[in-house]
């Protein structure tokens, strides 16, 4: 079951790259790792990194996709993204996040959807 949903999680972080990309934006990394979390897709649009968290559910019983990022989410996206703009020397560079929740065929973008902390 575990495997199916990694699986699946990666198909759907597929799928909002894709649309990350029509949407004009240049796809750096999926699935950064760190000791503080991980960050579903790295993205560059123009000069600013984009740190993109993709959600999926397949009903609303535990609460949408959008609402499942909620702020111990955002603090540990937050983390991992300052770790990335370290390691990568990128610490000058502006940023922002975002959150893509993919319901059932319905994909919501929701751009600078929190602040750092």
């Amino acid at each position: 079951m575990a495997r199916d949903n990694v699986r699946k999680g990666r198909e759907y972080e597929k799928r909002a790259g894709r649309y990350l990309e029509q949407e004009g934006l240049k796809i750096l990394e999926y699935n950064y790792r760190c000791a503080l979390g991980e960050i579903d897709i790295v993205a560059r649009e123009e000069e600013t990194l984009v740190f993109c968290e993709v959600k999926y559910r397949t009903d609303t019983r535990k609460g949408t996709p959008l609402e499942a990022v909620d702020s111990r989410k955002q603090r540990r996206l937050f983390l991992s993204a300052m770790h990335y703009m370290m390691k990568a020397g990128l610490t000058e560079v502006p940023c922002r996040f975002d959150v893509i929740g993919i319901q059932g065929d319905k994909l919501q973008h929701i751009r600078n959807a929190f602040e750092g902390y």
